[in-house]
């Protein structure tokens, strides 16, 4: 008995809490707000960061010669990673070759 009293007391929403015409909305704090206003500024020294680099055009032209590694490594490397990512060539030749079984038409 005691609970039915607790239960007729008790004011809530119809159906889902936090969906529909009478849902729930919880009130905005000061402490949300503020946390909400730190990853903000966190984000845009991240995006500071970012879009201002730390080496300039100039000084990162010439970085693989300073570690001695010839233009004929770099290609090399390049172009064996480039190989091993293909597939290899199909013709519709191919891919139709099941079909032909006799060429005679007559």
């Amino acid at each position: 008995m005691h609970l039915t009293i607790v239960n007729l007391f008790k004011k809530t929403v119809p159906g889902h809490l936090f969906r529909g015409k009478k849902r729930l909305v919880k009130p905005v704090s000061r402490k949300s707000m503020e946390t909400l206003i730190g990853e903000y500024q966190i984000q845009e020294r991240n995006m500071v960061l970012l879009l201002n680099p730390y080496l300039t055009l100039e000084q990162s032209a010439g970085h693989a010669k300073d570690l001695k590694k010839t233009d004929q490594k770099i290609e090399a490397w390049n172009a064996a990673k480039h190989i091993t990512k293909l597939k290899p060539h199909v013709t519709l030749e191919d891919r139709l070759l099941h079909l032909k079984v006799k060429e005679c038409w007559d």
